[in-house]
């Protein structure tokens, strides 16, 4: 059981980081900042890759201290 919720916690981390680094990518490569009317859409591109940055470390974490309590 130990080796499965690590396993699960990393595969997650890592999509979770890719997909949403992805988007934020994606978000500003249709937007980007010299469009100076969609300011909205840059601010929600920097959002999603700053939750990249956020969300798969946490989720890494998380898993590890689950994995460690069992």
């Amino acid at each position: 059981m130990h080796s499965i919720i690590q396993r699960i916690g990393f595969i997650s981390a890592v999509l979770s980081f890719a997909l949403c680094f992805g988007a934020g990518l994606w978000i500003l490569s249709k937007t980007g900042f010299d469009r100076g009317n969609d300011v909205v859409s840059a601010g929600i591109g920097l959002y999603f890759i700053g939750k990249a940055f956020f969300v798969g470390p946490m989720l890494l974490l998380v898993s590890a201290r689950q994995s460690a309590k069992e």
